[in-house]
Parts: C-alpha cells; sequence; structure tokens
C-alpha cells in the first residue's frame, strides 16, 4: 500500500468506527440553532411589517435558508463519509462553522449590507471543503473535480449579487446561483462529454447520517419552543394567549410525533439497505428541506397566533399558521414514499383537510386557525396510531432506489 492510499484510508470511516454523531457534530450543530433563530425572526418581521413587500422579502429569506440548508447537508455527508475522529476533518468541521456563525450573524441584513460577507463566507466554506476533499481522495477525485466547476459557475451570480446595489437584480442573481447548487446535486454535476458523476461512490455510514437527519429536525423543533417561549414570556397570562401557548406547544408535539411514527425510526435501516446508500441519503436531504422549512414556518404562526390571539387574520398569516404544517406533510409524504414507496391516505388527508379549511379561516381570530391546524395534524398522528395498532413487528422500510 503506498503512503497516498495510508493517507486516504486515514480520513475514511472504517467499518469499526462508531456511528453515533460526536460531540463536535452536535457543537456544531448549535450553530444552526442561531441560524435558525435569525431565519424565524427574519420571517416574523416579513410577515408583520406592513411596509415590506411579503413576497418579496420572504423570499429573500428563502435565499437565505436555502444556502445555510446546504452548507449543513453538505458537511453532513462529508462526516459520514469521513471519519469525524480525525484531526482534519475536526478541522474541517469548526471551519465550517466558524463561517456558518458568520452568514447566520449575516441573515437579518443578508439582503442590504451583509450582501458580500453572507455570500463570500458562503463560498468560502463550499470551496474550501471541496479542496480538502480533492487532497484527501487521492483516487477519487471525479465528484470533487465536478464539485468545483459547478461551484466556480455558481460563484459568479453569487458575487456578483452580493456587489450589487440593486436589491431585485441580487434577488436574481442569487436565486440563479442557488438553482445551479441544487440543481448540480439533484443533476449529479453533470460536466459536458462526461455526463453524471459516476454511480460507484465511496461507502457511506447510513445510520451516522439519519441520526444528523433526525438531529437537525430536532433542533428545529427546539428553536419552534424557543419562539414560543419567548412570544409568551413577552405577553399577559390572559387566557387567550395562554390558550395559544398551549395549542402552539401542543402542535410542537404533534409534528415531533408524525415524523417519527415509522418512518423517522426507521430511517436508519432504510439507508443502510438502499440499492445506493449515498444516494438514498442525499435524496433524504430535500424531503428533510420541506418538513424543516414548514416547522420553520410554522414556529412564525406560534408568534403570530400568541401575540393577537383574537386580532385579524390576514390572507398572508394563513401562509404560516396553515402553510407551515401543510409544508411539512408535503415533506413528509416524501419522506415516507423514499422509505416505503408509498404515502399514507393521513398525510393526503392531512393537506386535503388544510386546504378545505383556508377559506374558513379567514373569519376567525388566528387562536382559531392555530386550534383547527392542530386538530388536522392530530388527526393524522390518531390515523398513524390505528393503522399501527396490532402490529407486532414494524413494517420493513422498502425504498424505491
Amino acid at each position: 500500500m503506498t503512503s497516498g492510499e495510508q493517507s486516504e484510508r486515514g480520513v475514511l470511516r472504517s467499518a469499526e468506527s462508531s456511528q453515533r454523531a460526536t460531540f463536535l457534530e452536535l457543537f456544531f450543530d448549535l450553530v444552526f440553532v442561531f441560524a435558525l433563530t435569525r431565519i424565524s425572526q427574519r420571517l416574523i418581521t416579513d410577515f408583520t411589517d406592513r411596509r415590506s413587500t411579503l413576497l418579496a422579502e420572504a423570499g429573500q429569506t428563502l435565499l437565505l435558508f436555502l444556502a445555510l440548508w446546504l452548507v449543513w447537508t453538505f458537511t453532513a455527508l462529508t462526516t459520514s463519509r469521513l471519519d469525524p475522529d480525525q484531526p482534519a476533518i475536526q478541522l474541517v468541521v469548526v471551519g465550517t462553522m466558524i463561517g456558518a456563525m458568520v452568514m447566520a450573524v449575516a441573515v437579518p441584513k443578508g439582503f442590504g449590507e451583509h450582501a458580500v460577507i453572507f455570500a463570500v463566507a458562503y463560498l468560502a466554506l463550499q470551496f474550501g471543503r471541496t479542496l480538502f476533499l480533492f487532497l484527501a481522495h487521492r483516487r477519487q477525485r471525479d465528484v470533487p473535480l465536478r464539485l468545483f466547476i459547478w461551484f466556480g459557475l455558481s460563484a459568479v451570480p453569487w458575487l456578483i449579487g452580493g456587489i450589487s446595489d440593486d436589491a431585485r437584480l441580487r434577488g436574481l442573481l442569487w436565486t440563479i446561483a442557488i438553482l445551479l447548487d441544487y440543481g448540480g446535486a439533484v443533476g449529479g454535476w453533470p460536466i459536458p462529454k462526461l455526463g453524471r458523476a459516476p454511480t460507484v461512490e465511496l461507502p457511506i455510514a447510513g445510520e451516522h447520517l439519519a441520526e444528523r437527519y433526525q438531529q437537525f429536525l430536532l433542533i428545529t423543533l427546539g428553536e419552534s419552543v424557543l419562539v414560543i417561549g419567548l412570544t409568551f414570556s413577552a405577553a399577559s397570562f390572559a387566557v387567550e394567549r395562554t390558550s395559544a401557548f398551549l395549542i402552539s406547544f401542543l402542535t410542537t408535539v404533534l409534528l415531533w410525533r408524525v415524523y417519527f411514527h415509522q418512518a423517522g425510526h426507521l430511517l436508519p435501516v432504510a439507508i443502510t439497505t438502499a440499492r445506493q446508500p449515498a444516494r438514498f441519503g442525499r435524496s433524504m436531504s430535500f424531503s428533510h428541506l420541506l418538513m424543516i422549512a414548514g416547522i420553520v414556518l410554522t414556529a412564525v404562526g406560534y408568534e403570530l397566533s400568541i401575540a393577537h390571539p383574537l386580532g385579524h387574520t390576514t390572507p398572508v398569516w394563513l401562509y404560516t399558521m396553515l402553510g407551515g404544517p401543510a409544508l411539512f406533510l408535503a415533506g413528509r409524504s416524501q419522506f415516507e414514499y423514499q422509505v416505503f414507496a408509498r404515502v399514507s391516505r393521513s398525510r393526503i388527508g392531512g393537506l386535503i383537510a388544510l386546504a378545505l379549511l383556508t377559506p374558513a379561516m379567514l373569519h376567525v381570530p388566528p387562536l382559531a386557525v392555530g386550534g383547527a391546524a392542530a386538530v388536522v395534524l392530530a388527526g393524522v398522528a390518531v390515523a398513524d396510531a390505528l393503522r399501527s395498532r396490532g402490529r407486532t413487528m414494524p413494517e420493513a422500510p422498502t425504498p424505491p432506489t
């Protein structure tokens, strides 16, 4: 074995390595707890500031969130392939923490005076991690080279948008940039004449990657609890506000229950038994992205309902109070299909119920809207429990890929 091969094996995960997330990875997640609070607060401002253009402001926040999610998921994929106990990998994780923290701090003014900082920090993380992968994998450099090409393409609109003084132009350029980054990941980073990346990939620690997705969803639920607590602590203990607080907390519990029912628990087995575990693990990123975005949006609805329980429900508020749970159920439906190659009727029924409730919810206060969303999620959770009742063994995962 050559010294290069020994060096490469030194950073790869071994079959005997622990599948559990390391303390450094859990520490890494704390940066994203802060990042999610910045995203939530920015969204709350978008939905409550009557001077803002909701569609444009919310779209800007979405772009910032998508960039942060890509940083997190690429890091999770990296530590699921490489040994996170190795000093070199730990250095990569710590460096990513610093860059992600800079991005999170820049979020409130990420489309204003801090746009350049956000863009440069994002690109530094992506290029830096890719450079490390290129140097670490002496015999498998195809994917790192493709990443360099695709990130090089998206770097142009990221940087031009960052230095532009025109917010509309920045929004257009950053939309193109994020589409390039996500499109490359979905399409296997194709390049002319060579096509997509080869399907033969480095082994991946399926249980570890599944745990990382589960942990991020849990910290998103934790951020929702933070929003509930901070909003309620700033309000009086009036009956209507207390009721909104209890409904919000119950909704968070229901989101946790719906996620972890069967598919959430069986995700580690699903990844390890998939025909192409690495590709299957990457596909999990998109279903979890929808669920996490839905939870963040729902948390904005918590703030609105606790702060204004008996106020007037505006049409845009329904985007958070009903749209958030709907987005979560849509992501959960995709997640269930990825694990079992089917979608439960309760998921579809919940989405239909939320859609049918929307017109009527314009005529009731936010407290009632939050209650209606909780009832729908409770119905989904009860249907899940009834379907599983009497089974002695959990359903075996049957991923379609």
